[in-house]
């Protein structure tokens, strides 16, 4: 199983009864976990050898500068796929819109069948886009939505062979080419994450950074845990909206409010 698929899995409602937050809280305890690994080695080095410098900070200041460049990359390119998806929704609902619309330059005797089946296939898309955490059923759906489309299409060519007017075709099958590709585009975007090795990375100069704080915390008397949770909580918070952003079906952060538009194409098709 790849990083990818196990981060989507780990955030899906219903992988466990804590759902999404159980992401948030494990990298809060990680982080957590890290940074008290750090305090004790530096009290043991401190019992060890008192007063000798650690002669860390270049280092600390690398790594954590090395931290800010990876998540602004990461965020930024989060955020662009999330809006790309956000727009890809828009543009099936343009598509399947317009192929409806070009419905009435058929004959009349297709016009009526061919509106049935263009009501069917967008129920099917929507619901498709409300099940996403079933990939079982998503699958089912993703069959049936190829069906239909070889339905729509047989049932377009036919009536096209009867239309008055030979450019009805181009008008015709133009926007129904659209309308089965943006199906492929919008599951090839839901693939589009950042290489495995990324989040590795990432996952891992977090733990060093939490680490070297912790360091540096236990120069101090005695435990300072509001320091410590305050900045575990803010890295933690920062890696799960990036991950959240990722994955923008299954967390709290989603492109379901778009779905409207797909609805409103919907309920004019009457």
């Amino acid at each position: 199983m790849d990083i990818e698929h196990t981060i989507e899995l780990a955030i899906r409602p219903g992988f466990n009864w804590l759902g999404a937050p159980a992401v948030l809280l494990l990298l809060l305890g990680g982080l957590l976990l890290s940074t008290d690994v750090g305090r004790r080695l530096r009290v043991k080095h401190l019992r060890a050898a008192p007063g000798e410098s650690t002669g860390l900070g270049a280092i600390t200041g690398a790594v954590f500068g090395l931290m800010g460049l990876m998540v602004a990359f990461t965020f930024s390119g989060a955020a662009s796929r999330f809006d790309h998806r956000r727009d890809l929704i828009v543009e099936e609902a343009n598509d399947i819109g317009t192929a409806y619309l070009r419905i009435d330059l058929l004959p009349e005797a297709a016009r009526g069948p061919l509106k049935d089946e263009f009501r069917a296939y967008a129920d099917s898309r929507l619901q498709t886009y409300r099940l996403a955490t079933d990939s079982e059923r998503v699958n089912q759906l993703l069959k049936q939505t190829a069906q239909q489309q070889s339905q729509i299409w047989k049932m377009s060519v036919e009536a096209i062979e009867h239309a008055s007017s030979p450019p009805v075709a181009a008008q015709i099958l133009a926007p129904l080419n659209a309308m089965f590709d943006i199906v492929t585009t919008r599951a090839a975007a839901t693939r589009i994450h950042p290489p495995g090795v990324v989040w590795v990375m990432l996952g891992g100069l977090t733990l060093v950074c939490s680490l070297l704080a912790g360091y540096e915390m236990g120069g101090g008397v005695g435990r300072n845990w509001l320091h410590a949770l305050m900045f575990a909580s803010i890295f933690s918070l920062t890696l799960y909206v990036i991950i959240d952003m990722e994955f923008p079906r299954v967390g709290f952060i989603r492109v379901t409010a778009m779905d409207s538009v797909l609805q409103d194409v919907r309920d004019s098709m009457q």
